[in-house]
């Protein structure tokens, strides 16, 4: 069993026509994921290496029953590229697109979250999702990925591939792993995440890999005392970046006392949650906790 992706998953992509669509979309149908459409408007009746491709999203989903959409599109597009994917009836949007204008984000955010049907947005500037064995819909590496029981909730891509491969070199699988970006205004949280690993069956602990900027990682500790039963092994990255200077992504960013890896990792550790100063101890912490 896995989280928001798995063998029941029809991608379509948006974007599919353009040169990083083509090559991922054809990474992700390699890997076993379920590729059945591609939206391009203008492009509609054409197909990518037998791939339909269609002028909206709607027909995709009538066409071919799609139910997942990853988005790569231009920044300035891609807000519309998801709230037309949500009002299609798809029910998980991955966004890959970095550099999203935040304002096109607060009203995609608003309008998906706020329409209360279930949809699920991952991203944007995210990795993606992998449920390994299963789908991967994004760009995560499969290569470096094993099945297992071990969840993984990351706002960083990079970070993502690291603790991934580590794991696996210690022989612990995973179940699913999913990158929610490291923007100011995400789609889905470490809340959402937590919240459908703690009610996967055969997701046994999860790892939440923060960094510096906002109070997300502030708010999962907090909201874990009290709702998860599963163990959570963390890591924040950015111990030693600079107040003022924004450190990759666009949410990185210390403002003031706000959003100091430091402070963080206070409040997990406060939470119970065991934090590994490294990707390696992170991965060694784990294989203990696994036996």
């Amino acid at each position: 069993m896995a989280i928001l992706i798995g063998r029941d998953t029809r991608l379509v992509v948006q974007g599919l026509t353009g040169r990083e669509g083509s090559f991922h979309a054809k990474r992700n149908q390699e890997y076993g994921t379920d590729l059945v459409a591609g939206v391009t408007p203008g492009k509609g009746g054409s197909d990518v290496s037998g791939t339909p491709v269609f002028d909206t999203v709607e027909r995709a989903v009538s066409e071919t029953g799609a139910n997942a959409a990853l988005v790569f599109v231009p920044p300035r597009f891609a807000a519309d590229a998801i709230l037309e994917a949500h009002d299609a009836g798809i029910e998980v949007i991955i966004a890959v697109t970095e550099g999203v204008p935040a304002l096109d984000m607060a009203r995609a955010v608003a309008h998906v979250r706020g329409s209360g049907n279930g949809v699920y947005l991952i991203g944007p500037n995210c990795p993606g999702v992998i449920s390994p064995g299963l789908a991967n819909v994004g760009i995560i590496p499969g290569e470096i990925c094993s099945e297992g029981p071990v969840g993984l909730v990351s706002r960083s891509g990079t970070l993502t591939y690291q603790i991934v491969h580590e794991l696996t070199q210690k022989g612990v699988g995973q179940s699913t792993c999913v990158g929610i970006g490291g923007d100011p205004i995400p789609g889905s949280n470490f809340i959402d995440i937590l919240t459908l690993f703690e009610d996967d069956q055969d997701t046994e602990l999860v790892v939440v890999v923060g960094e510096i900027g906002g109070d997300a990682e502030e708010r999962a500790a907090e909201w874990s005392k009290a709702n998860m039963t599963k163990p959570i092994v963390a890591y924040v990255a950015g111990l030693t970046a600079p107040e003022g200077k924004r450190m990759g992504h666009a949410g990185a960013i210390v403002s003031g006392s706000k959003g100091t890896a430091k402070a963080k990792i206070e409040a997990l550790e406060g939470a119970g949650i065991r934090v590994g100063r490294n990707p390696t101890e992170v991965a060694e912490i784990v294989a203990e906790i696994k036996g």
